[in-house]
């Protein structure tokens, strides 16, 4: 079968691919824009596509039985452009990691290493114990509030428990409490679960049902001490609201790790926000990296290179988002 690499992300997966394929294949990789007359080839006559986005602007997929999402989210995919046979399945691999960031950030407003650090460096004694004043948090007993539940809410309730935090969800399907859940809300509950949190933790999806879920209302409801992480996708949480809940201190601050505003061909280096949330000092603000690891690659190759053996052998595929 001919295997089509279809742009940047997709290219990461190639080195490495055809050792987890039984049989043999051909392998092709061509460029995100899609121009040259022989990559168009090569993606209308491709057996199975591996990308991460699909639109009516890119050449049709005709023969294309499989399309692998390489990543979780289909916000960007348009399952319309396929083939009335084909079948798209996206993958994931990237929990461990964005758990990771999120207790990294949590831990980043408990124990002020760089703070320390740098005041220490100029003969400050800040923080150092003796004082009362010099007191810092601790992540043991606080609250967090995870909005969705997912695999990546899943693997962050793991790691908080491992700091004996109470944890939270807010959920559209019931989640039973016990060894890793505290207490459970209906996504109506929304606004109850926020009060008792320290820390909120987006890992929505972006579909009708979440777009600007989180707003002025849910902001005003949250503690002045809480700290916001979006890790899902931007326009769960309203652009305007974020900004002004930390412009005026509404809330603590917040680590945003998902965006309004990306690199595109009319700009590559624009500020993802449409607002001057980079000029904020109570906000950690990164790239859309947080799942972004040699750990994620090798992970997401073995689960799709495991799809194209079962298409191969006639068998159920799995992680199927289309049809």
């Amino acid at each position: 079968m001919r295997i089509v690499f279809h742009g940047e992300n997709a290219a990461t997966f190639v080195e490495g691919f055809s050792d987890l394929l039984e049989g043999d294949h051909e392998f092709v990789s061509v460029g995100d824009a899609l121009t040259d007359a022989g990559e168009i080839e090569c993606f209308r006559t491709a057996d199975i596509i591996v990308g991460t986005h699909l639109s009516a602007d890119d050449p049709k997929p005709e023969n294309a039985r499989l399309y692998l999402i390489a990543a979780a989210g289909i916000d960007a995919i348009d399952f319309t452009c396929l083939a009335p046979d084909a079948k798209a399945c996206n993958c994931h691999g990237h929990e461990r990691p964005i758990a990771e960031y999120v207790v990294a950030g949590m831990l980043a407003h408990r124990v002020p290493l760089m703070d320390a650090d740098k005041r220490l460096r100029k003969g400050d004694w800040a923080y150092r114990a003796g004082p009362i004043g010099n007191l810092h948090d601790e992540l043991t007993g606080g609250t967090v509030a995870l909005v969705g539940y997912g695999h990546i809410s899943q693997e962050i309730a793991r790691m908080a428990k491992t700091f004996d935090m109470v944890v939270h969800v807010v959920n559209r399907s019931p989640v039973a409490t016990g060894e890793l859940v505290d207490a459970y809300w209906p996504m109506d509950g929304l606004g109850e679960a926020l009060r008792e949190a320290d820390f909120v933790v987006s890992a929505l999806p972006l579909m009708d049902a979440t777009a600007g879920l989180i707003g002025n209302d849910e902001f005003n409801q949250m503690k002045s001490s809480a700290v916001l992480f979006n890790v899902g996708r931007g326009g769960v949480i309203e652009e305007r609201a974020l900004y002004e809940a930390l412009r005026d201190k509404t809330i603590a601050g917040a680590v945003i790790d998902t965006w309004y505003v990306y690199p595109s061909p009319e700009s590559d280096t624009p500020h993802p926000s449409d607002f001057p949330i980079h000029e904020l000092n109570n906000v950690i603000m990164t790239p859309h990296m947080s799942g972004w690891t040699h750990g994620t690659i090798r992970r997401r190759r073995e689960e799709m290179a495991a799809n194209v053996n079962r298409l191969a052998a006639g068998e159920a595929l799995k992680s199927v988002v289309f049809p």
